[in-house]
């Protein structure tokens, strides 16, 4: 009964969404725009706070442990729900077990990216490249944990080569250095590579999503291009603590679903270069299967490389 009651007048204040990383990147531009509309549907403010540390880990960790209420959500993604258990061993929370899952809000794609003047024209002729220079070549990554990182991990498997990893702190002076000719290539969301691309300031050889992004609608696909086993996108997912009552649970699903089918939503997302999960995919269930199959995904392949987070 008290449940009941708790769901009955709920969300009775603001709504508080915890984005594990800075202001002005990829998950907290997705938070604000699906918050936004989850705010108009519920009545009640939802308040973006971001809580950066740890790739994205310290957030996430503070969310976990807040009052299953309704009043405390969290926007993770791939490096919190999928990477993090195989980076960070004593890692305080389980992905699978630890949250009630709301669901899906949005993929940003990854594109393969070079400096402007690296000499292949096509992905084929660049994998040929790496392969016989890998030990010369510099892949530039925006720190253990970041998503440039993990996808590039996953991309130096595929392909079976092990350049120079170059550590950046954040993606900004990565991109930098990639523009200049310091680097050679490195992968990385759409939301951070697209204006470059479109600019002329650095190479895109093919983006990792089964079909093209109107975002960059010259870029092919890897199975386009001839990589279709690297097939990656940095998902963005609103979660609550364990043990929401299920009618705040419903409520919640229900203003995301909102969210997610408003046609000035889906515009700003698609603009992004983001990809919105179709119905069925949105749901709670599907987010779940999806973190049990991202973690079981992306710990072997970085245990492999010795991937752990200081």
């Amino acid at each position: 009964m008290a449940g009941a009651g708790l769901a009955q007048g709920y969300p009775a204040r603001p709504v508080t969404m915890i984005v594990p990383f800075a202001a002005g990147g990829p998950t907290d531009v997705i938070a604000r725009i699906v918050g936004d509309h989850m705010s108009r549907t519920m009545g009640q403010q939802v308040v973006i706070e971001n809580v950066a540390g740890a790739g994205g880990t310290t957030g996430i960790i503070r969310g976990a442990q807040a009052a299953p209420d309704g009043y405390t959500l969290m926007m993770g993604h791939m490096g919190t729900h999928g990477a993090a258990p195989a980076l960070y061993p004593n890692l305080k929370y389980d992905p699978a077990k630890s949250f009630d899952p709301i669901g899906l809000a949005a993929g940003t794609p990854i594109v393969i990216v070079a400096r402007k003047d690296f000499p292949a024209a096509d992905l084929k002729g660049f994998l040929d490249h790496l392969k016989k220079n890998s030990e010369k070549m510099n892949q530039a990554q925006a720190g253990v944990g970041s998503v440039s990182h993990s996808t590039g991990v996953l991309f130096d498997s595929v392909v079976g080569i092990k350049p120079t990893l170059v550590a950046y702190r954040g993606t900004g002076p990565a991109l930098n250095d990639l523009m200049s000719g310091q680097v050679d290539f490195m992968t990385d969301q759409i939301v951070n590579v697209a204006p470059q691309i479109t600019g002329g300031n650095i190479k895109a050889y093919a983006i990792a999503t089964p079909e093209r992004s109107p975002a960059l609608p010259d870029v092919p696909t890897t199975k386009e291009a001839g990589l279709p086993a690297y097939e990656v996108s940095a998902w963005n997912a609103v979660f609550a603590p364990k043990g929401l009552p299920a009618d705040v649970n419903a409520k919640l699903v229900a203003a995301l679903r909102a969210a997610l089918a408003d046609e000035t939503t889906r515009k700003r997302l698609l603009d992004l270069g983001a990809v919105i999960p179709d119905a069925k995919g949105q749901g709670p269930q599907a987010l779940q299967t999806l973190v049990e199959t991202e973690v079981a995904r992306w710990t072997p392949v970085l245990k492999a490389a010795g991937a752990v987070a200081n």
